[in-house]
């Protein structure tokens, strides 16, 4: 059977995120703003929650309808097979959220949408009662401009949790839009990767397993693993088919520093737990003393004072990364920040800049490329 999804990612990630559901071959693939939709079987289902590196998860769309009543709510909800998605006993929390539409409240959106559930799992598994106390499946609607969509998540916790960070350092990079920047940087088998704000390694850790071809979602475990209508065929299949991908044969080499040593210590730990601990080394060591190789891609996130610190300590922070670059000039320099002033800080304008977010902070990368 053929799925339709919906992939949600960071605006100005949408392309680095269509490319891993070309490549595991869905079909369909339209990229619009903060989101890629696309079209495959089960196998697409779970290759693109195991493989995808830069959307935040995985819905399966059930729904789109236009919708200005309750009654449209109701109907165009009731209307959907849940008899053959959700068994009698399945626990089914509903979540949503509604813009710039009449049916503005979400409260009273979640209560139409729960009801219409009942009604059709009620009347289609011929029972009265619904336990909920078994497996779980999560329910999400969007109403946009009047225009209802309704999701089965299939992916349960966000896919920027990989697995190898059970700890983390103060506001961490996400994952996801980590590996959006190492996609800009073009970061290859051969790469040598640093960043002398590292933190607890995000940057450094997924440059490494997109260089060794890593499936960052190897590591753990997704909500629709136990949806009956999805083989699990289909997930064996999906972790076989990346676990025979991954390609240790290059030389690339992490290396991250970072002032504060609980975070060196969490890095290594969290690089070793991702599987590319023999590829990623951390130092402690302060911005001053930074002088990488001229080969180098330096890929950082350095503490701006919405983030970490004040403002000012974020600008020096910035003017000494700028002299340490002059000095050590590398093969591509990608930074992310919100500081408005980082290239009068740095002292050099950005060959190239592109709006990012990190979380809800609005930023910019700033793109540095070797002067051939």
């Amino acid at each position: 059977m053929i799925y339709e999804f919906v992939a949600p990612c960071y605006f100005g990630t949408e392309r680095s995120a269509a490319f891993d559901f070309k490549r595991i071959g869905a079909q369909e693939v339209t990229v619009t703003d903060g989101r890629i939709s696309f079209k495959g079987d089960a196998e697409v289902l779970a290759r693109a929650n195991i493989e995808s590196r830069c959307a935040e998860r995985i819905l399966l769309l059930l729904c789109r309808a236009k919708t200005v009543t309750f009654d449209e709510l109701f109907d165009s909800v009731y209307a959907v097979p849940w008899e053959s998605l959700l068994p009698a006993n399945a626990e089914f929390p509903v979540k949503g959220s509604s813009l710039s539409s009449t049916l503005s409240s979400v409260p009273a959106c979640q209560s139409i949408v729960k009801k219409a559930v009942v009604e059709r799992l009620k009347k289609g598994h011929k029972v009265t009662v619904l336990p909920e106390d078994s497996d779980l499946y999560k329910i999400r609607f969007s109403i946009r401009k009047d225009v209802m969509e309704l999701f089965l998540d299939t992916s349960g916790d966000g896919l920027h949790k990989r697995g190898y960070r059970a700890r983390a350092t103060e506001a961490p990079i996400k994952e996801t839009l980590a590996s959006a920047i190492i996609d800009l940087a073009r970061v290859r088998a051969d790469s040598l990767v640093q960043d002398p704000f590292c933190g607890s390694g995000t940057m450094i850790i997924e440059a490494a397993q997109k260089a060794l071809r890593i499936a960052p979602g190897l590591r753990r475990k997704f909500i629709a693993e136990h949806y009956a209508f999805v083989p699990q065929k289909a997930w064996q299949m999906a972790r076989e088919k990346a676990i025979d991908e991954i390609d240790r044969s290059g030389i690339f080499e992490g290396i991250g520093f970072d002032i504060d040593p609980r975070a060196v210590e969490l890095a290594n730990h969290n690089a070793a737990l991702a599987g590319v601990g023999e590829r990623c080394r951390f130092f402690t060591a302060d911005v001053s003393s930074f002088a990488p190789a001229s080969r180098s891609l330096v890929l950082t996130n350095p503490p701006y004072g919405e983030r970490l610190g004040d403002l000012e300590q974020a600008g020096q922070l910035e003017r000494v990364l700028g002299e340490r670059l002059r000095e050590n000039p590398v093969a591509g320099t990608y930074v992310i920040t919100a500081d408005a002033e980082f290239e009068q800080n740095f002292g050099k304008k950005a060959d190239r800049r592109r709006k990012l977010y990190n979380g809800m902070i609005p930023c910019q990368l700033y793109m540095y490329f070797q002067k051939k």
